[in-house]
This record gives structure tokens, C-alpha cells and sequence, in this order.
């Protein structure tokens, strides 16, 4: 039995939606993942009658199909889709079955407008949590769009085609044979990668704001939500909707949520947005603000958006450490998502940059798979809770190197090694190994404000305990501004906070 006794009760009531039947094409061969594949539909054929399995030949063994009676859909799991992939196998049952996709119907005309053939296969790996969200858009896809298919492909099933295309990280996404995409993508991202985009005239035609947020993360979300209601005109304009919290795993410290992920917040976000009269500009990026009689923001694409007032909530990003070596072997052996790439690195040598909270956690989990982890700490003490640290330090494959300033990580078509500098004794020293994961910290998302809003030597917005900056009518919120901490809680009480000074500020001009 592949499925718990839980999972199999919240499956049973999935399958009820199944609206026609399904027919689960099996290409299976004599090793364990084949015998789990097979115990899997097996399991899913007896809790359905609307699910029949045929056994075939596919492109690769093991792997299953997922098709319309009659009719090759087009949407395949290469592996056993558990882990982080369960739900989008339990989405491909449903909308291949005839139950409409979640999507708002101008996406849905989108993918049934595009032309050509386009053939996805997706690298995955199980704990990878921005996985799902590239697979589920692919099979969205592929189910509206007969000349569009999809292939989801387990890479700890698989190695010796990841190794063969030297895919380092995941997601990896392939369109008919080619590198398309790596990371965490939407739907929308993914029509806009194809050249599917509505009209950016249409937001220079909007109807100036009365407030609008730039920033889709907690920060933005709250600040649209508040504003929103108290009965003005609303936008909110984000490069990627949910921000930040998009790459993170576990969230253990919301407050009345003992634990949920990242991306599920991200939804739920979106989700209490959308409940409002908010007018949401997604997979736009903000280039410039000036302060005239309005307030202008420029975008990317050349619109002008124009506000009574502004909220500035742009978060951060994980911060590069800027030396030889790591742009060139990003996603070739450089990796900033332990969870998602971890197990890629299965059995090899690894460093971690960074010795707080989020590098030590890290090099814990990573150390569970991995052969060895170095941890190397600019520092000369972590900076990590205790608790972290005595559970790293019980750890025998670990190596902890404090006092290290790396300078360079070297590597020909991949990473091989890293060369850093002990500041104690100024003695350089190199490293064989085949990761390096950097876990040094954030930096806000400011750069395009230079000149224009008042910001520390960090970069960080400066604002009073109402939001404001020093432009009148500007407010921030989040981790982009100088508040003591950045945490998902503290940016969405910033962004309320933001939102009722703007509030304030419409009352008294």
C-alpha cells in the first residue's frame, strides 16, 4: 500500500468531483520505482470507477499517462508523483476528467490561443516545494490545449538523464528539447515567457488610484486589503504575486497556524485580495516613481500608473555574495533553496555560506542527504539559536569553518570547488565539492527608489511609525523598509499600518 489510511480518506473525496472517466496508461518495468508506480494507480483504480488502467510503452519506464477516453491528453508523470507532487496528481485526475482548472477565463483563452507544437518536460525533485506550481501550470496546458504536452519527470528517479543534461537544480523545464526555464514559475509566467501577454496599453488607460501598492508579498497583500476596505479606489502592481514567502518551506511562527508552506500562504493571500474590489497588475515590475501633482509609477512594459498616494512594498531577496564563480555556476552547482535542490547533491560535498539561522538549518538538512557540509561563517562565532547549534554540531558528517571570507567558487562546466580566505591568518585555502548553497541574508528590492525616496546605507526605506517616508503621500511597508526585524507577521502589520496612513494622509489632503 503506497497511500496512508489519511491521505486515502481525503483522496476518496477528491475522486467523488471526477466528472467522465480516465484511462491511466502504464509504462512499467521490473525495478522498485516501476512496483511502486503499479501499487499506486493500482490503489487509485480501485477507489474510482472512473479510473481504468492499460498498460503500454512510453517514452521513458517508469511512467504513467493521464487521457481522456480515446483521446492522449498529454500530461505524464515520469516516477511516482508523492511527496509535493501528490496534489498536482490529484489535479491532472480532475481536470483531465472534465473539471475546470481554477484559472481566470482571460488566461484560459490565452493558452487555447497559442499555436505551434510545444512539448514540456519538467525535472522535479519530491521535497522540492516550487515544484508543484511549474507542474500543475504545465498540465493546466496541456489540458486546454491540444497541441501543448507535458512530462513531469521525478529526477531521484531518473539520474542518469539529470546527470546527462547536467541539471543542477529545480525545477528545470525543457520545451521541445531545449533549456526553456529554471525555478519557480507561474501560469502567467509562463505565457508571458512564451510570448503570451495581454496588452500593456491597457494599464496606461486605468483611472488614477487612490492608493496603490507596489508589491504583492504579506506586506502588499495586507496593504491592499485594508485600503481596499475602507471603500477606495485600489492596485496593487507585483513582479510575483505572494513575493518572497513564494521560496519558503516551513512558516512555524503564524501566529494561530502551528505550520503551513510558503506557497499556500501565497495562495491564501491572493485568494483575500482578489475577495476585494482590488485591481491586481500581476508579472509587472516598477522602474521608476516621480511625485507630481499625482504620483507616477512607470513600469517595465512603458505604463504610467498614477495615485493620490503610494505604498512601497518590494520586500527583499536573498542576498549574493558577489564574488568569482557564482553567477557563472548558478543552478550548475550554486543553489539558495536547500529544500528544493538538496536532493540533487545526494551523496556529494557541499558547502553552506552563512551561519544564521537560515544557513544552519541548511546545513542540517542538507547533511541528511549529502555526504559531507561544510559550513563556513564570515564571522569568527555563528550567529545561529543555540538550539541550531548543538544539532548541527552532534552532526558527524560537518565541518563548521568560522573567520572564512570566500573568495572564489571555481568550476568548468560546474561547480568543483570553493577557495576562501581565513581572516585570522590570512592563509588562502581551496575545497573540493560539488555544491555550494548561499545562505548570507537579504537585501531590499530598492535600487530603482536611488535618489527618489530617503533610505539608509543598507538600502532599506526609512519610514515613521505611520509608514510615511520623507515624500509626502509615500508610504512602505515590509521588508524593504527599516523596520528592527523581517518576518512575515511584521510585514503584514507594517502593511496595514502603511495602508491606514494612507488612509490619513487622503483625509487631510
Amino acid at each position: 500500500m503506497i497511500l496512508d489510511a489519511e491521505i486515502k480518506a481525503q483522496l476518496a473525496q477528491y475522486l467523488q468531483l471526477m466528472e467522465n472517466d480516465i484511462v491511466l496508461k502504464v509504462s512499467a518495468g521490473d525495478d522498485q520505482v516501476s512496483r511502486d508506480m503499479l501499487a499506486l494507480v493500482d490503489e487509485l483504480a480501485t477507489m474510482s470507477s472512473k479510473i481504468k488502467v492499460e498498460k503500454t510503452r512510453l517514452e521513458r519506464t517508469p511512467s504513467f499517462s493521464v487521457n481522456r477516453i480515446g483521446e492522449d491528453t498529454g500530461v505524464t508523470f515520469a516516477g511516482v508523483p508523492l511527496g509535493h507532487e501528490f496534489t498536482s496528481l490529484v489535479l491532472a485526475l480532475l481536470q483531465v476528467s472534465g473539471r475546470p482548472p481554477k484559472v481566470d477565463q482571460a488566461v484560459i483563452d490565452q493558452i487555447k490561443n497559442i499555436k505551434g507544437t510545444y512539448h514540456f518536460e519538467s525535472y522535479v525533485s519530491l521535497t522540492c516545494h516550487n515544484c508543484p506550481d511549474v507542474v500543475q501550470a504545465l498540465n493546466v496546458m496541456s489540458v486546454l490545449n491540444p497541441n501543448i504536452s507535458h512530462t513531469m519527470i521525478d529526477g531521484a528517479a531518473f539520474k542518469d538523464e539529470v546527470e546527462q543534461k547536467g541539471i543542477m537544480a529545480v525545477p528545470t523545464v525543457f520545451l521541445n528539447g531545449e533549456p526553456f526555464a529554471s525555478g519557480r514559475m507561474s501560469l502567467e509566467e509562463i505565457l508571458a515567457k512564451l510570448g503570451s501577454t495581454p496588452d500593456a496599453s491597457a494599464f496606461a488607460e486605468k483611472e488614477p488610484f487612490d492608493v496603490l501598492v507596489v508589491g504583492g508579498g504579506p506586506a502588499g497583500a495586507t496593504a491592499a486589503i485594508y485600503a481596499a476596505r475602507k471603500g477606495i479606489r485600489t492596485g496593487i502592481v507585483a513582479e510575483r504575486f505572494g513575493g518572497q514567502i513564494l521560496d519558503t518551506l516551513g512558516i512555524e511562527n503564524f501566529i494561530s497556524v502551528k505550520y503551513t508552506e510558503g506557497p499556500k500562504l501565497a495562495a491564501s493571500l491572493e485568494e483575500h485580495v482578489k475577495h476585494y474590489n482590488v485591481d491586481i497588475m500581476n508579472l509587472q515590475r516598477a522602474k521608476r516613481l516621480e511625485k507630481k501633482d499625482l504620483i507616477e509609477v512607470e513600469l517595465e512594459n512603458g505604463a504610467v500608473l498614477k495615485s493620490k498616494t503610494v505604498i512601497l512594498a518590494t520586500g527583499a531577496r536573498w542576498r549574493n555574495l558577489g564574488v568569482p564563480g557564482e553567477a557563472e555556476f548558478k543552478n550548475k552547482g550554486v543553489a539558495y533553496c536547500p529544500h528544493c535542490d538538496g536532493p540533487l547533491f545526494e551523496g556529494k560535498h557541499v558547502a553552506v555560506i552563512g551561519g544564521g539561522n537560515s544557513g544552519i538549518e541548511a546545513a542540517i538538512d542538507l547533511a541528511g542527504i549529502a555526504k559531507h557540509v561544510t559550513v563556513l561563517e564570515f564571522a569568527p562565532e555563528l550567529k545561529a539559536d543555540a538550539v541550531l547549534q548543538d544539532r548541527l554540531y552532534s552532526l558527524p558528517n560537518v565541518t563548521v569553518i568560522k573567520n572564512a571570507q570566500t573568495k572564489e567558487i571555481t568550476g568548468t562546466d560546474k561547480v568543483n570547488g570553493i577557495t576562501y580566505i581565513d581572516r585570522a591568518t590570512g592563509e588562502e585555502h581551496h575545497i573540493e565539492l560539488q555544491g555550494v548553497f548561499v545562505q548570507i541574508g537579504l537585501v531590499p528590492n530598492t535600487e530603482w527608489l536611488e535618489g527618489v525616496v530617503e533610505r539608509n546605507r543598507f538600502g532599506e526605506i526609512i519610514v515613521d511609525k505611520r509608514g510615511a517616508t520623507n515624500v509626502p503621500g509615500v508610504f512602505a511597508a515590509g521588508d524593504c523598509t527599516d523596520s528592527a526585524y523581517k518576518q512575515i507577521i511584521i510585514s503584514m502589520g507594517s502593511g496595514a499600518t502603511a495602508a491606514l496612513g494612507a488612509f490619513d494622509y487622503l483625509i487631510r489632503n
